[in-house]
């Protein structure tokens, strides 16, 4: 359990450095602005408790936002979005209910399960923080085009993170 404990934080760490360092310094005409950090909320297990999870995504959002001075952007977003993955969660889960063993990933879950998970979450995140950007309803348009453009490049990012990066941690039999 310490090693699992371990490896969020690290992943978490990564996750912030990355998007602050490397990511928040791309921005292609104003629409595509990818926000990869969300995929820590993503991949925290099926069974963690849901508000263990909001203080995760109060942390998560704050960070970047003291990073990025954007006053408080990101941790409502991604505060929304740990608000809502116990809901997406449960709309989502198998006939026969999750393996709480398991672990959301495309090797756990089958590649739409997780691109349907992944988008729905990235999704919200991003309607919010660019409707909270925006702040006005005049922009409604460019606000919705930056939202789903920058949600498909994070989501495009996450199952790549995925792709190259995440072991496959199913038991197999010797029949298979």
């Amino acid at each position: 359990m310490d090693r699992l404990i371990i490896r969020y934080i690290l992943q978490f760490v990564l996750l912030v450095l990355v998007q602050v360092l490397l990511l928040n310094n791309i921005a292609f005409s104003g629409i595509l602005n990818p926000y990869l950090y969300v995929y820590f909320l993503i991949i925290l297990p099926v069974d963690f408790r849901p508000t263990l999870g909001l203080i995760i995504g109060f942390l998560l959002g704050l960070s970047i936002d003291l990073f990025s001075q954007t006053l408080g952007m990101h941790t409502i977003a991604t505060t929304f979005a740990a608000f809502c993955r116990p809901y997406i969660l449960m709309y989502m889960a198998p006939r026969d209910g999750y393996d709480f063993t398991r672990f959301p990933s495309v090797r756990q879950m089958g590649w739409l399960w997780f691109g349907t998970y992944a988008t729905l979450l990235a999704a919200l995140h991003h309607f919010i923080l660019f409707f909270i950007e925006m702040f006005r309803m005049s922009g409604f348009w460019w606000t919705i085009t930056k939202s789903v453009s920058s949600t498909m490049l994070t989501v495009i990012l996450i199952l790549l993170v995925q792709l190259i990066f995440v072991r496959d941690t199913r038991k197999t039999s010797g029949y298979e």
